[in-house]
């Protein structure tokens, strides 16, 4: 396949929906998720969709920022960022410099890369399945996995460029309000921690490498596979990534402690000259395995993660002027991610925000939602299920998260029906429980004396 077919196909074929496997289907059909132990002790899940000449890939281990020592905040990242700036020699293949090895994805019309979030050190392919291509894909990705070079010199480079998107970052009053919000909601759980120009400095290509093989093991994978190949193809391409990797070993790692609550309201007003001020307003929420997600999903939809339809953009932004844009969510991990409330406003105004936005949140927690509220947040959660699926690698997201979170492997038919079950004594009961208006973090940036 020549090299202007190939880039042809790799722009095209995303664009394109799942197609007939899930276009014909009945809306609580069966998502058929294949799942298997891979004799490695990689954990393997299936999508097969021969619809689309084509396979999204994903491999997690765990080896995110939680896994950072507090003074290499950053390591993580830094880690994934480099495992694409070049290979050495192996198993028959020459070395390639990072652009050499950036050419030979895009001869492939195929794309590789690496990223690290707060729990997950997520490394991806995506492919089109035609056999000689995928072959050929699937070596120079074991290739990358097996042998990166860590080059020094471009860890030095990236730095610097690090360093001074940090610099453009500190002009900005959002950067000081995150900083200061994450600092008290976590503590010192490693969800708090901060890549600063020292902690990067104290990072070395030998620290990369080691923080590589410690955490991108085998044993501990979730394989996340969607597109058109079947589970004796899946399971051929897994061996050959998990070899790859499997010289690491399987030592095991530390169990981190959990976020703690908060004992007490804490507030910090950080002086600021800008034309809005920031407001930031939390707390420890949830980690993803708590019983009451769906409760607190369809709250947060009604409360503040609705846009134009929720409650704190109708009450801040539409009845009082007080914000263009005003938000909540909960973000759920492994360990309790935060529950934030967030706004911008003109620094005279910031206070009386502030009181509103902190007056409406008591007031949903003690009373929850309407019914009308209720069922419009459920009809527009479940009429938007079908986006969360419709391309390979949005249902490749939905499945690594199903494998990283180990949910049931039917949550995706029932997750309507979840959210259908969800009443408004459900959101109240579970507001309730979790969020403690009284002992919240209050940041305001940039407010005038």
């Amino acid at each position: 396949m020549n090299l202007f077919f190939a880039l042809w196909r790799r722009l095209c074929v995303p664009l394109l929906p799942l197609g007939a496997l899930f276009a014909v289907l009945p809306a609580h059909a069966v998502i058929p998720i294949e799942h298997w132990t891979h004799a490695s002790g990689a954990r393997v899940y299936l999508v097969p969709n021969p619809s689309i000449p084509m396979l999204d890939l994903q491999l997690n281990f765990d080896g995110g920022s939680r896994r950072d020592a507090a003074h290499q905040a950053g390591l993580a990242s830094a880690t994934a960022q480099l495992l694409s700036a070049g290979v050495l020699a192996h198993a028959g293949r020459p070395a390639l410099d990072e652009n050499q090895l950036g050419l030979a994805w895009v001869d492939l019309g195929a794309q590789f890369g690496a990223r690290a979030s707060r729990d997950r050190f997520s490394v991806s392919l995506r492919s089109l399945s035609e056999p000689e291509l995928l072959e050929r894909a699937v070596a120079l990705a074991a290739q990358q996995l097996a042998a990166p070079a860590w080059p020094a010199r471009v860890w030095q480079r990236e730095r610097e460029r690090l360093l001074a998107a940090m610099q453009e970052a500190e002009t900005q009053p959002a950067t000081h309000a995150e900083r200061a919000f994450a600092r008290a909601v976590f503590g010192d759980h490693p969800y708090g921690f901060e890549p600063r120009a020292a902690t990067l400095g104290a990072i070395t290509a030998a620290d990369m490498r080691a923080f590589y093989r410690r955490h991108v093991v085998a044993c501990r994978a979730k394989v996340s596979l969607v597109g058109a190949i079947d589970r004796a193809r899946a399971e051929l391409i897994v061996g050959q990534l998990m070899a790859a990797v499997a010289p690491h070993g399987c030592a095991a790692l530390p169990e981190l402690a959990q976020v703690q609550a908060l004992s007490r309201a804490v507030s910090e007003r950080i002086p600021f000259a800008a034309a809005q001020a920031q407001v930031l307003i939390g707390q420890p929420g949830v980690p993803r395995a708590d019983p009451d997600f769906f409760p607190l999903l369809v709250g947060n939809h009604i409360f503040g993660g609705g846009g134009f339809t929720s409650r704190l953009t109708t009450e801040v932004r539409e009845k009082r002027g007080l914000s263009y844009s005003v938000h909540s969510f909960f973000s759920p991990g492994l360990h309790a991610g935060a529950f934030q409330i967030g706004l911008s406003t003109r620094p005279e105004q910031a206070d009386l925000a502030l009181a509103l936005a902190h007056g409406l949140l008591r007031q949903f927690v003690e009373q929850g939602p309407t019914e009308a509220e209720l069922q419009a947040a459920k009809d527009f959660l479940v009429n938007g299920f079908a986006l969360r699926i419709d391309s390979n690698r949005e249902l490749l997201d939905q499945v690594s998260s199903i494998a990283w979170n180990g949910l049931p492997l039917d949550h995706l038919q029932t997750w309507r029906d979840q959210v259908q079950r969800v009443s408004a004594d459900d959101v109240r009961r579970a507001f309730a429980r979790v969020l403690q208006p009284e002992r919240m973090v209050t940041v305001l940036v940039g407010a005038r004396p």
